[in-house]
């Protein structure tokens, strides 16, 4: 993929990230407000703000991933594929962790088939 439009991409969903969270700052005020002034002995705004903060919690791990971690992406992918053929005793930089064939005693064989031979 062209390079530009991968961090188009990453921009974007960073933008569409601190949009969701501005709503979500000027949202839990209007609530706060809105409980405060009406039932200002029965504190329930922090209810839809916890709902919607577990999805905020979601968006910003799809955006950034998960803190400490760093990025789940083909790279570590292949970094972990890697750790674990190692840690199972294979060779982490053979080809996709397969073996070749050695094909030397059937080349040696004559090719003197008939065609009853053949299946």
């Amino acid at each position: 993929m062209n390079p530009y439009l991968e961090a188009q991409k990453r921009v974007k969903k960073k933008r569409g990230f601190y949009s969701h969270f501005s709503s979500y700052v000027v949202m839990g005020a209007f609530f706060f407000i809105l409980n405060y002034l009406t039932s200002p002995g029965n504190w329930w705004f922090h209810w839809p703000m916890l709902g919607w903060g577990i999805g905020i919690g979601f968006h910003y791990v799809d955006v950034f991933g998960i803190p400490g971690v760093g990025d789940m992406d083909k790279a570590w992918e292949k970094r972990a594929i890697a750790e674990e053929l190692q840690k199972m005793g294979y060779d982490p930089d053979q080809k996709n962790g397969t073996e070749t064939l050695d094909l030397r005693e059937l080349k040696k064989q004559a090719r003197n088939w008939k065609d009853d031979d053949l299946v």
